[in-house]
């Protein structure tokens, strides 16, 4: 089975969103905007257990908090709709009366003319699962059902059960949250999972807790205990009939069975010796690594099967974040994913990463990559890491022209704002990802690329020619432009002979420009400019300008740094005035 379409209305943080999912998805995007809220919708329409949890949802569940009615009105209702397409024939069968057709090539549901009259493979079965949740006020609690929202043939409406929800084989594995239980006998854990597929039925629940009853705790007379308690039976004695409060002593618990569910657990034994630890008492990894395990068990014994996953990332190197990818993929029908791991990422195809922005209204907006002309696939693939990756995860971006820019800007505003954090901010603060463009060519078309994907774009480079600079303009939120034809001149021509000096100081003089400057200090600057190209992309001007104090600093770099942080944020008013002192055309201060 696969998830096609999910509708989410009034839910957690989400106002609005209707998200088309391929066979394997990974989303991305910023913390908070929602990715774990897809995950959560499905979990309410689909999952099992999901629907035994009281309250089923609470006041945080809906949308700004707001779930009584308001001047007459209905009360807000929590909606979430989930088209499920590629049913199995036993899927088909189980539902037929829910059936109906899905248009592939139009991704909406076929309603005209009857299916059976269209011979296109295009128009697939489907099936609609929904759940709906409101406050009661008469009973003053939350209540939730999920049901199908295609009538049946009376016309009614019909509950969506458990064991429909087991028939269809939705997994929703929420990171390290699952691995604390998931070798409990709790129910909805993965062991209880995978009991209840090979439908066995554990029969020790009696057996343990007879055990338990017959086991007497301090009743020898050496722990005191037994004693004191002999005694406080004699003084019931003197006010109630002898029949009453007899024999007094301790014992392990009063357990049920679902007592025991929760505190039963497996130990296992690492590194060397016999000596088991609790599952859950593991280290990260090593949990996360097993629950994986167990998934496969689930899988390898339901064959039709979607996982949800939330940052397989956490706490797992990377060859294993890649192998739990493709594990994942290999064994179920639909595999969904959350992450901001770039070695994740790059598992999935463009058609497969979707990237998720909130609107500040609480529409959820699905966004897809689409590469402009000048970069291809391939190179795309090769640089993610370097160059693609973060720019996806991250709101705001800074395209440097090159390895230089990009190296000493990030490093130039941490250094400013330690010297004056009122003043400055680092980039990483603002929510700024600096990424080289690897040329003042490119600058534009990335651009284009990250804007079209909600991000706010800036860009960082020398002095261009007339329609270089209105292309690259066009094409960002914000230009940030000097006037030389190099970071390294702008660097030397604006800095103090002190701090060129100092910096000559802590470096060991190449032996290969010893000959052109023997005695560098003397023209400091050439010698610099010399040694800076020289080193060109080696992080040798960041590592220059975090020596510097503030007015060794160029004027332009400051500005551009006090500039950033006013636009990313903009309510500090005193920053708002700096903003306007720094308003002298920053694009062209020399």
């Amino acid at each position: 089975m696969k998830i096609c379409k999910l509708m989410i209305n009034n839910f957690r943080g989400v106002k609005n969103a209707e998200l088309f999912l391929p066979d394997n998805v990974v989303l991305i995007g910023d913390n908070n905007v929602g990715k774990s809220t897809v995950f959560e919708a499905l979990d309410l329409v689909l999952g099992p257990e999901r629907l035994n949890r009281r309250p089923i949802i609470d006041e945080h569940d809906f949308y700004l908090g707001e779930y009584q009615s308001r001047d007459e009105e209905d009360a807000p209702e929590i909606y979430i709709e989930a088209t499920i397409t590629n049913l199995n024939q036993e899927q088909q069968s189980h539902f037929i009366d829910y059936i109906e057709w899905w248009d592939i090539e139009k991704s909406e549901l076929h309603v005209s003319p009857p299916p059976g009259t269209v011979d296109s493979d295009n128009i697939i079965p489907a099936m609609r699962v929904s759940f709906s949740g409101s406050y009661d006020e008469e009973e003053d609690d939350f209540v939730g059902q999920t049901y199908f929202p295609k009538s049946d043939e009376d016309g009614e409406r019909k509950d969506f059960r458990k064991k429909d929800k087991q028939i269809c084989g939705f997994l929703y594995l929420r990171s390290l949250r699952t691995g604390s239980r998931a070798l409990s006998l709790e129910r909805g854990s993965l062991l209880d999972i995978i009991l209840r597929i090979k439908e066995i039925r554990p029969q020790m629940w009696e057996k343990t807790i007879n055990v338990i009853a017959e086991h007497e705790v301090a009743s020898d007379p050496e722990v005191g205990i037994s004693g004191i308690l002999e005694s406080i039976e004699k003084s019931i004695k003197k006010y109630v009939p002898k029949e009453w409060g007899v024999s007094p002593h301790l014992k392990v618990s009063n357990l049920t069975r679902e007592h025991l569910r929760k505190v039963i657990t497996s130990f296992i034994a690492t590194g060397e010796g016999d000596h088991a630890a609790p599952f859950y008492r593991q280290g990260t990894g090593t949990i996360n690594l097993l629950v994986l395990a167990m998934l496969s068990q689930i899988a390898q014994d339901k064959q039709n099967i979607v996982f949800a996953m939330e940052e397989p990332e956490t706490a797992i190197p990377p060859y294993a974040q890649k192998r739990i990818v493709h594990e994942v993929r290999k064994l179920s029908t639909q595999s969904l994913f959350t992450s901001h791991s770039p070695y994740v990422i790059e598992e999935f195809d463009l058609e497969e990463t979707v990237i998720l922005t909130r609107q500040t209204d609480g529409n959820l907006i699905q966004s897809s990559v689409t590469l402009p002309g000048s970069i291809k696939q391939r190179r795309y693939k090769r640089e993610f890491r370097t160059r693609f990756c973060e720019g996806l995860l991250s709101r705001r971006i800074l395209l440097a022209e090159g390895a230089t820019e990009t190296s000493a800007f990030p490093t130039v505003a941490l250094r400013l704002s330690e010297i004056d954090s009122d003043k400055y901010s680092p980039l990483e603060a603002l929510g700024i990802c600096t990424i080289d463009a690897g040329s003042d060519s490119q600058i534009s078309d990335l651009a284009n690329l990250y804007r079209q994907l909600g991000k706010q774009v800036y860009a960082l480079c020398d002095k261009q020619d007339a329609p270089s600079e209105a292309k690259i303009k066009t094409s960002v939120d914000e230009l940030y432009m000097h006037s030389e034809s190099g970071l390294e001149k702008l660097v030397l021509n604006n800095t103090t002979q002190a701090a060129m000096d100092r910096y000559l100081d802590e470096i060991n003089w190449p032996s290969d420009l010893q000959s052109k400057f023997p005695n560098p200090k003397s023209d400091a600057k050439n010698a610099l400019f010399e040694y800076f190209k020289r080193s060109k992309g080696g992080g040798v001007v960041a590592e220059f300008l975090y020596m510097c104090e503030e007015n060794e600093i160029p004027d332009w770099i400051r500005k551009t740094c006090i500039k950033l942080k006013s636009i990313c944020e903009p309510d500090n008013e005193e920053e708002k005035g700096e903003e306007e002192d720094s308003e002298e055309d920053i694009s062209d201060i020399d």
